[in-house]
């Protein structure tokens, strides 16, 4: 009696204990993330865009179905990553859908989704010698207060194996739901003016870029030409702005001009400048000959930089490292177009040390300028470079391309590492302390605030490619299908200057994945079978051979 007491004392105890500890884990609730990346642990930035998310914010994932183990990866990373988001805030719901699980409607839901830009992508399957391809839809919509965003999973690398590929897509994976949910969540709040009036590209070469812009910022044309006649005026409008983005101008500045884009700089405003020192293109070689001259390019701006610490100089930058130009090879009908070797476009390498370039695939240039830092009280960052095989032409120079079927010597590329692009941070000097002004305004100063600026020797950079008068994204070479880190670079650049650069740090966050050989997975699958589905079996027969042995025996009289 006294025992049977005493047990159901325990029990009581027991249940006890595990309704309190139950109570208090409900208020008190800890994740560990265990793994030395920190791969599931989201950013302060990241969870910044889903914190005053009041109401449902609906992400529907198109990944997912039968795939290869990469790309399963890929899909259960991307479920991990949702459930932490979900973590932080309950109002983040998501659903795995499988729109090709249904073959009746396969072909339809592939059209559609299509459609909404959600392009299906093909991988190859190999399996016991076998090579086969299938379709993923490696997308993802995400809704919220009646508007949709396109979320991308895959971040496409030409050339990559698949492991590489997916290995880099979920590196990237926390950076396109964050930048996806602050496009949702976060309204628009900085202003971009895009100067007009000085030769800059027309619209349809910037239009990828400046398309990717208007999802973050205000963006707005802005002319000089008023100067002449209000200098003032112009002055307190374009100081509105948070950011000036002159994109390859062609036609000198006035004095004028200047004064108020010094100013601009003096009040704090941040600019962003894609120029040259040169004149000359691609589609100057485009004639019978296949011949151009490289010329010098007068903007009046020598002055206007070397104060603020840089000079542009009239050079070409030839890299043996640099991508290749596609040429109409043979005659007639015969003819085929093949990408050949173009030292005039160099592929930067990017300075790893700052988020702004750390990740980033090799920037191309078209025919860049070189930037020589000068010593003054602004901070300096090279943020691109040329390779170490490159060499400095002067101008005037022909420029051939016939080049392509010329063997380099090495030996003449020794001008390594030409900076290409440069970040300056600080206080700046007015251009035009102590000189006389080109007019009056209320208020002159000599001495700006903190402020930024980032210069980058070559204006084709933003330069999209236009086929069939339709603009192709940014850094995708339409004829080799090559893509480079153009348009990431700028857009790194536009969030840094504008103090927007949350986001670009989880572009630095880097994940290690171990994947399978498949090599010799393949190789020693009969062994690894065998090992694993035949041994049990034969090591269970043994086990029961020996003891129905032992058994017999000793029972047997």
């Amino acid at each position: 009696m006294l025992k049977s007491k005493k047990n159901i004392i325990v029990i009581v105890i027991t249940l006890a204990a595990l309704v309190v500890v139950n109570v208090i884990s409900s208020y008190l609730y800890k994740r560990f993330d265990l793994t030395q990346d920190q791969r599931y642990t989201l950013s302060n930035e990241a969870l910044k865009t889903v914190k005053d998310v009041d109401f449902p914010l609906i992400i529907d994932v198109f990944l997912e179905g039968d795939f290869p183990s990469e790309f399963r990866r890929l899909r259960d990373e991307t479920q991990q990553l949702l459930e932490e988001f979900a973590v932080y805030n309950s109002n983040v719901k998501f659903e795995f859908i499988n729109p090709l699980a249904d073959e009746n409607t396969r072909n339809q839901n592939i059209q559609q989704l299509a459609q909404r830009g959600l392009q299906p992508f093909q991988i190859n399957i190999k399996e016991s010698g076998k090579t086969s391809q299938e379709v993923i839809i490696p997308w993802a919509l995400a809704s919220y207060n009646e508007q949709t965003v396109i979320v991308p999973l895959i971040k496409n690398k030409i050339g990559a194996t698949d492991q590489e590929l997916v290995n880099g897509s979920i590196q990237n994976l926390e950076y396109v739901f964050a930048e996806a949910f602050k496009k949702l969540v976060t309204p628009k709040q900085k202003k971009i003016a895009v100067l007009r009036g000085n030769g800059q590209l027309q619209d349809i070469y910037v239009a990828d870029f400046l398309k990717k812009m208007s999802e973050h910022y205000f963006l707005a044309p802005f002319t000089l030409d008023s100067v002449a006649s209000n200098p003032q005026k112009t002055l307190s409008d374009i100081s509105n702005y948070d950011l000036i983005l002159s994109a390859k101008p062609s036609e000198s500045f006035s004095e004028e001009e200047k004064y108020v884009l010094d100013q601009y700089t003096m009040n704090g405003g941040k600019s962003l400048w894609l120029t040259e020192s040169i004149v000359m293109d691609r589609d100057s070689l485009l004639n019978e000959s296949g011949r151009g001259v490289a010329i010098m390019k007068e903007l009046n701006l020598n002055d206007f930089f070397f104060k603020y610490g840089v000079r542009i100089n009239p050079v070409i930058v030839n890299d043996l490292y640099s991508a290749p130009i596609t040429l109409a090879i043979g005659e007639g009908s015969d003819s085929q177009f093949q990408p050949l070797q173009w030292p005039y476009s160099p592929l930067a390498a990017s300075n790893p040390n700052h988020p702004i370039t750390t990740n980033l695939d090799p920037v191309k240039f078209d025919f860049a300028s070189q930037i020589d830092t000068l010593k003054n009280g602004v901070n300096k960052t090279i943020l691109l470079r040329s390779s170490k095989l490159s060499k400095l032409q002067g101008v005037p120079r022909e420029i051939n391309l016939d080049v392509v079927t010329q063997k380099p010597n090495p030996e003449d590329y020794k001008d390594s590492n030409q900076t290409l692009a440069v970040l300056l941070e600080g206080k700046f000097t007015s251009v035009y302390d102590k000189r006389v002004k080109p007019f009056k305004i209320s208020e002159d100063k000599t001495i700006s605030k903190v402020t930024k600026m980032i210069i980058i020797a070559d204006g084709d950079v933003i330069k999209n490619e236009v086929v069939r008068n339709q603009p192709q994204e940014l850094g995708f070479e339409f004829l080799t299908k090559r893509k480079f880190g153009n348009k990431e670079f700028l857009e790194n650049a536009v969030n840094y200057l504008l103090n927007d650069d949350g986001l670009i740090n989880l572009r630095t966050k880097e994940v290690k994945l171990a994947f399978l050989d498949s090599g010799k997975i393949e190789e020693q699958k009969t062994k690894w079978q065998f090992i694993n589905i035949a041994l049990p079996l034969i090591l269970l027969g043994v086990f029961g051979f020996i003891f129905n042995y032992f058994r017999r025996k000793k029972y047997t009289k």
